[in-house]
């Protein structure tokens, strides 16, 4: 659709997508898990026209996570090079191993050979992790820094989720968002309201922007929308502090959908003004248990709804809250940075 505006000054052309557009624009799921060697989730994704980038992540199993993540990754890759590319991942499981920092990059550096676009830190920095004196292991943490040196230095993306949302902090019936109240009611491990005990919300911020400011050159992707998905304008004072700095949707989208609801034009002007720092992510993946007809419908629910929401102005609803938006109707060059371009830009895909 071409729309033609009038400034007073000169006529601009500007063009939008429509729903119809979907399977023909090439778009980015910067973040999904694929845990199989099953084609099924890739099959889905080219039919869709999406290139997806699988990361890994450290869990619960230390290096043994971390290694087999990768491996489905690397095979996937290995597979469909054309659309699956990889983040790795490391452990700090043996964090007071006096090998640890060796190790790791031993590691990060037979992952990049092979490919590897960067490298995921998980919740589980901050949140879970312990030194062997029993302290929390924080991003922050001197320790890290010639590991984030490297990456640097190979040119290669940090990517991290560090703390967790808002609502995270918040008991259950106070929470905001549908897809938050029922994930840590299915995860009560990680409801920090449960443990007072724990770094606050705040803390986890903060070690987050102090790594930040420790490696001012480094290249990072701030998963889930930096842990500020409450507000854009968070975000955006963020993006403004950090130029290297970009962020992504991953299982936001619910955060998104809640703020738009109450101020749309907010969340419009965010997205446009920071159109050249935003990836569309998913977090959905593949672990190989899943019917390939239920795998698919719930890809394809997931992907069209948000495309909807993106290229339409159109009243919504959506099961992750409980009141109605609208669409951002954001034009169409908005809508290939945030769905291609900059996964190409902030990944260095192709270099």
């Amino acid at each position: 659709m071409l729309l033609l505006l009038y400034t007073g000054m000169e006529l601009i052309s500007q063009t939008y997508y429509t729903t119809d557009d979907y399977t023909s624009v090439p778009k980015y799921d910067v973040h999904i898990h694929i845990n199989t060697e099953r084609p099924d989730f890739v099959e889905k994704a080219k039919k869709d026209n999406f290139r997806l980038i699988n990361v890994s992540l450290e869990y619960t199993k230390g290096w043994e996570d971390v290694h087999t993540k990768y491996h489905h990754g690397l095979i996937q890759h290995q597979n469909f090079p054309e659309t699956v590319q990889m983040v790795t991942a490391f452990a700090v499981s043996d964090w007071d191993d006096p090998q640890w920092e060796e190790k790791v990059i031993t590691w990060l550096d037979s992952c990049f050979d092979q490919g590897a676009l960067g490298v995921k830190v998980w919740k589980n920095i901050g949140m879970v992790s312990r030194d062997q004196a029993g302290e929390l292991i924080m991003i922050d943490d001197p320790k890290f820094k010639p590991i984030f040196q490297y990456i640097q230095n190979r040119n290669k993306t940090l990517m991290g989720h560090i703390g967790e949302p808002k609502n995270c902090w918040l008991p259950l019936d106070a929470m905001t968002t549908n897809n938050d109240r029922n994930y840590f009611q299915r995860h009560p491990e990680y409801h920090m309201y449960l443990q007072p005990e724990m770094p606050s919300y705040q803390d986890q911020i903060d070690a987050r922007d102090h790594m930040l400011e420790q490696n001012p050159e480094l290249t990072f992707v701030a998963a889930h929308l930096a842990s500020l998905e409450w507000s854009v304008d968070e975000i955006a004072e963020r993006l403004d502090r950090f130029p290297n700095m970009s962020v992504e949707l991953a299982a936001r989208m619910g955060q998104i959908f809640y703020q738009t609801s109450k101020d749309r034009e907010r969340v419009r002007e965010f997205f446009i003004r920071y159109q050249d720092r935003i990836m569309y992510g998913t977090d959905m993946g593949d672990g190989g248990n899943t019917p390939r007809d239920e795998l698919h419908q719930n890809m394809e629910n997931t992907w069209k709804r948000d495309w909807q929401y993106f290229v339409t102005d159109e009243k919504m609803e959506s099961e992750l809250i409980n009141a109605p938006f609208h669409g951002l109707k954001l034009p169409a060059a908005v809508v290939d940075k945030i769905y291609y371009t900059n996964a190409v830009r902030w990944y260095g895909i192709g270099e």
